[in-house]
């Protein structure tokens, strides 16, 4: 389909051509449904053009600390992760293990070890068994039908896989976007335990691939928010090899709006799947924010309304308490002028220019009995809007993280 872009059932980061991944079990991560698999491995046939954004939580783990300078140099083409242990304030033993891992998982695939990124997630503080990861990773056959094991592979608290792909054809070209994510708790990222791994088989220019993640991480993983909590290993990576075929992918290029309205389309059904399975959650809250005098400003209320925890308990108890909202929105740090603010929860608009309605309370409570909740804001002062997503905030989410090491 030209010029547009069609799901692919069950699709993740090896629906794109030349994409190859798998995963074992090593023993690290000991929780969660079985079959489980805790070390994971995704490749490309040939080396990519990579592009990446990080945590900017001032504890950044030693995987981050070894990509940052591999990102930048723009070119990547494999990624190995383990979960269950995030190798963050570990030190320069840390540090060594990071490399370690990137090392072994470049000769046993054979190529470059600096063409090898490195992510990990889990317990803090904690050195990594490298008695257990490194036969682990050259025990990782990767193949073209491993995606879902790789997703696997990179799950903590997450009770689902994420993962999505689409395609597109442009002039007679079919491109593949494909993309997993893992994340639960520890979920308020800033980006720069966030994993946002996005692939693509489309020839793409490093500068314009730098410029889509940054701006597709605003519009998606940078809008979650489960717990207020910003993990120190958040990483997204987008990663082009090219073989579809065809010229590089710049500004201009026929195909990149095509594939920038696609990478942004995985990356937020991603961003969705992530808020939707918060730790303990049982409903996913869409915030959207229009009518703001800037972006920025739209981006702060939809980020603040999510993320208060007395709206997701507002949420959580189907309790029609409207000024919730409004007192996310006045802290927001947004310009606001109260007298024009319009507020619906589901279609109801419960509070219009500055003042309630007549809409009846139990009507509002029965809006939030769902499994989705959108929350809309007119801030009536401009043009600009953004969306957000969060989830309620239960008692699970307390027990989950109360017992999480012990």
């Amino acid at each position: 389909m030209s010029g547009e872009f069609e799901w692919i059932e069950g699709g993740n980061v090896t629906s794109p051509a030349g994409f190859r991944a798998g995963g074992v079990y090593a023993g690290i991560r000991t929780y969660g449904d079985e079959p489980r698999y805790d070390v994971g491995i995704l490749v490309s046939d040939q080396v990519c053009a990579v592009a990446g954004i990080f945590t900017t939580n001032a504890v950044a783990g030693a995987p981050v600390k070894l990509d940052r300078p591999r990102v930048a140099t723009g070119m990547a083409q494999a990624i190995v992760a383990n979960s269950g242990n995030a190798n963050v304030s570990t030190g320069e033993q840390g540090d060594r293990d990071a490399a370690r891992m990137a090392e072994v998982a470049a000769s046993h695939l054979g190529i470059p070890a600096e063409h090898v990124l490195v992510a990990s997630t889990g317990v803090i503080g904690r050195v990594l068994p490298m008695d257990k990861l490194e036969p682990a990773i050259v025990a990782i056959q990767p193949t073209a039908d491993g995606g879902s094991i790789f997703t696997r592979a990179i799950m903590t608290t997450d009770t689902v896989p994420k993962h999505h792909a689409v395609r597109f054809t442009v002039d007679g070209r079919t491109y593949h976007v494909g993309g997993t994510a893992k994340g639960s708790g520890m979920v308020h990222p800033n980006m720069a335990t966030v994993f946002c791994f996005v692939t693509t088989d489309a020839p793409c220019d490093a500068d314009w691939l730098r410029t889509t993640v940054r701006e597709v991480g605003d519009l998606s993983i940078n809008m979650v928010d489960v717990d207020m909590d910003t993990s120190t290993s958040d990483t997204m990576l987008l990663l082009a090899n090219g073989a579809a075929g065809g010229t590089s992918i710049a500004a201009g290029h026929p195909a990149a709006a095509p594939l920038r309205a696609a990478i942004e389309a995985v990356a937020i059904a991603l961003a969705r799947d992530l808020a939707r399975d918060g730790e303990g959650a049982r409903t996913l809250i869409e915030v959207t924010v229009i009518g703001a005098a800037s972006r920025e400003d739209a981006r702060m209320a939809a980020r603040t309304v999510t993320s208060s925890p007395l709206v997701k308990t507002m949420v959580t108890g189907r309790d029609a308490n409207l000024g919730r909202v409004l007192m996310a929105i006045g802290r927001s740090g947004a310009r606001i002028e109260e007298r024009l603010i319009s507020v619906w929860i589901g279609e109801h608009c419960a509070f219009e220019r500055g003042a309630p309605t007549s809409v009846p309370y139990a009507t509002i409570s029965k809006a939030m009995d769902a499994p989705e909740v959108q929350i809309r804001v007119d801030l009536g002062l401009g043009n600009e809007t953004a969306t957000a997503w969060g989830c309620d905030l239960t008692e699970d989410y307390i027990k989950i993280n109360a017992e999480y090491t012990t």
